[in-house]
C-alpha cells in the first residue's frame, strides 16, 4: 500500500500547488511519498524543493495508472468534477483533499485542508514551509511576482502597471526563453527561479498575482500585496481581506500607488506556523 499526493501545475496554471506540496511534505519527510504532478517538467526538479519521489503523470485521469486500489492519495486540485472525485474517494482507502473554496464541503468519505472550513475531518490551516518563519534583513524595497506561468505575456501587455515603480523582479518557472530574456532588459536587477526563497526572505515589499507567495512573504515578515490575475482563481481574495492583505483588481495603478504610499501603516496579520499540525492531521487521516 503506497501514499501518492498529486498536485494540478502547469504552463497555464502556475506553481502554487507545488509550493504548497513542497511545504506539506517537508513536514512528512520522514514517511514514503511520492509526489504526481500534471507536467512532467517540475517533476524533474523536485528534488531541488526536498522532494525525494516524484512522478509526471500529464493528466489527472492517469492517477490510476501508477496507483493501485487500496492506496491512499493527498489531492490538491480543481480538475475533478464531483463525479471523478467520488470514484477517487472509492478508490482510495484514505483520501485527503485540499481546497481553497470557502464554498466548499466535505464529504464523509474524505479529510480535507482548507482556510476557511472548520469541523470533524477537517484542518483549518494554511501551509507555509518552515523555513520562512524568521526574523530576515529586507535588503530589496520592491519585488513584482507575475506568477511562475504567463503564457499570454500578460506581464508584458500590463507593463506599464509597475514600469514607474522599478521592483525587482522574480521569474517564473514556465516562462519562455525569449521572453524571459526580454523581461530582464525591462527590470533593473531580478531574481531566477532559483532564488525565490531568497527573494521571500529579503523583499520588504512584495507585489504578487501568487496567491502561496503572499503567504510565504507575510512568513518571512514582508508587506505582500495581492493583485488577482483575471486568469487565475479568487479564492484566495477572503482570506486575504481577512489577514489585511491589499487586494488589486484590473491593474489599478491609482490603487496601487496609495497602498504603497500607506503601507507603513498597514496591520498585517500574522500568519500560523502550521507544518506540525498539517503533518499530524495528514499522518492521523492516512493512518501513516
Amino acid at each position: 500500500m503506497r501514499t501518492f499526493y498529486y498536485v494540478h501545475t502547469g504552463h497555464r496554471i502556475g506553481l502554487d500547488r507545488f509550493r504548497r506540496a513542497a511545504a506539506i511534505l517537508n513536514s512528512l519527510q520522514d514517511e514514503d511519498i511520492t509526489l504526481l504532478t500534471s507536467d512532467y517538467r517540475i517533476a524533474q526538479v523536485a528534488r531541488d524543493f526536498g522532494i525525494e519521489k516524484s512522478v509526471g503523470i500529464d493528466v489527472v485521469r492517469n492517477i490510476p495508472q501508477i496507483s493501485h486500489n487500496g492506496d491512499k492519495l493527498i489531492f490538491d486540485s480543481e480538475e475533478a468534477n464531483p463525479l471523478m472525485l467520488e470514484d477517487m474517494r472509492e478508490y482510495f482507502s484514505a483520501f485527503v483533499r485540499i481546497s481553497d473554496d470557502e464554498n466548499d464541503t466535505k464529504s464523509p468519505k474524505e479529510f480535507l485542508i482548507s482556510p476557511y472550513l472548520k469541523g470533524e475531518g477537517i484542518c483549518n490551516c494554511v501551509a507555509v514551509d518552515d523555513g520562512f518563519f524568521g526574523d530576515f534583513e529586507k535588503s530589496v524595497e520592491l519585488t513584482y511576482f507575475f506568477g511562475d506561468d504567463d503564457y499570454e505575456k500578460d506581464l508584458e501587455k500590463h507593463f506599464d502597471f509597475i514600469e514607474d515603480l522599478k521592483p525587482n523582479l522574480q521569474l517564473g518557472f514556465y516562462y519562455f526563453l525569449d521572453y524571459e530574456d526580454m523581461l530582464k532588459e525591462k527590470f533593473a536587477d531580478h531574481f531566477e527561479f532559483e532564488e525565490y526563497d531568497v527573494m521571500i526572505k529579503s523583499t520588504k515589499i512584495l507585489l504578487t498575482a501568487s496567491p502561496q507567495a503572499v503567504l510565504d512573504s507575510l512568513a518571512a515578515g514582508g508587506k505582500p500585496i495581492y493583485f488577482q490575475r483575471e486568469d487565475y482563481t479568487r479564492t484566495f481574495v477572503p482570506y486575504f481581506e481577512k489577514m489585511n492583505v491589499p487586494v488589486i483588481e484590473n491593474y489599478d495603478k491609482n490603487q496601487l500607488l496609495v497602498i504603497i504610499e500607506t503601507i507603513e501603516n498597514r496591520k498585517y496579520e500574522q500568519i500560523e506556523q502550521n507544518s506540525n499540525k498539517i503533518a499530524h492531521f495528514i499522518k492521523e487521516s492516512l493512518n501513516l
